[in-house]
């Protein structure tokens, strides 16, 4: 990996040799939404499941009630 001496964010301490370039590349580029919940609301949604869920059946009210959004 080419070392950026010019680079003043990057500190001598830093030790990139054992990384490995685009290890999480594929996944990034798959893409991802991350949202954030108060703590409030995510006591009652324990996980990803609950959410998606819930929510497919907001949609599906929305959807009969003829208002999208």
């Amino acid at each position: 990996m080419k070392k950026m001496k010019n680079d003043p964010d990057l500190l001598d301490e830093y030790d990139f040799s054992g990384g490995v370039r685009g290890k999480y590349a594929q996944r990034y580029a798959e893409g991802t939404n991350v949202v954030v919940i108060d703590p409030d609301v995510a006591e009652y949604f324990p996980d990803h499941d609950t959410v998606n869920e819930s929510l497919r059946g907001l949609i599906a009210i929305i959807k009969k009630s003829g208002k999208a959004m």
